[in-house]
C-alpha cells in the first residue's frame, strides 16, 4: 500500500509543478493581452506591475506550487522507504494539500470578485476604473486552449489521488 500512497503523492507533486510550468511558457504573452486590454481601456499599463499583478510564474505562483510539489515528494519517498514517520506525514501532508487545493480552485471561481475588491482595497482612481472582466479574460486569452483543460485535469488529479492516498493509508 506505500508504493501505491507514493504513486498518488508523486501524482499530486507532478499538478502542482504544472502551474508555473505554464505560467513560465505562456505568462508573458497573458501579460501582454492584459497589458493591450488596459490600452483599449485608457489605463496606464504599469498598473498592473505597480500593484503586483502577474500573469507569469513569479512570486508565489512559482515557490508555493513548488514548496508543496517537494513536500509531496518528501511524503512518497517516506511511503517508499517504509518510514515511520511516512503515515502520520501522508495524513497532514494530504489533508492540507486537499485543503489547499479547495484555496485554489476557490480563488479561481471567484478571481474576478477577488480582483476587484483587491482594485477598490487600494484606493487608487486608475485602478477603480478597470474593466476587471475584461481585462482577465484577454489576460485568459494569453493562455492556450488546452491550459483550462489542464486545470481542470490537475484539479481532478489532486482532489482524486489524495482521498486514494487518504484511504490506503487509513486502510494499511
Amino acid at each position: 500500500m506505500n508504493a501505491f500512497t507514493a504513486a498518488m503523492q508523486l501524482l499530486v507533486a507532478t499538478a502542482f509543478v504544472s502551474i508555473p510550468l505554464v505560467r513560465h511558457r505562456y505568462g508573458s504573452t497573458a501579460m501582454a493581452a492584459a497589458q493591450a486590454e488596459l490600452t483599449r481601456q485608457g489605463v496606464r499599463t504599469t498598473v498592473l506591475d505597480e500593484n503586483g499583478m502577474r500573469f507569469d510564474a513569479g512570486g508565489h505562483e512559482t515557490w508555493a506550487p513548488v514548496s508543496i510539489a517537494a513536500v509531496m515528494a518528501a511524503a512518497a519517498a517516506a511511503n517508499l522507504f517504509d518510514g515511520s514517520w511516512a503515515e502520520p506525514l501522508t495524513w497532514i501532508f494530504q489533508t492540507i494539500v486537499l485543503l489547499i487545493n479547495c484555496v485554489i480552485l476557490y480563488s479561481q471561481l471567484t478571481a474576478t470578485k477577488s480582483v476587484q475588491a483587491a482594485f477598490q482595497r487600494k484606493g487608487d482612481p486608475m485602478l477603480a476604473r478597470i474593466d476587471v472582466p475584461a481585462l482577465l479574460k484577454a489576460a485568459e486569452g494569453g493562455f492556450p486552449s488546452w491550459t483550462w483543460t489542464l486545470q481542470n485535469v490537475r484539479h481532478a488529479v489532486v482532489f482524486g489521488t489524495s482521498i486514494l492516498a487518504l484511504a490506503a493509508t487509513a486502510i494499511a
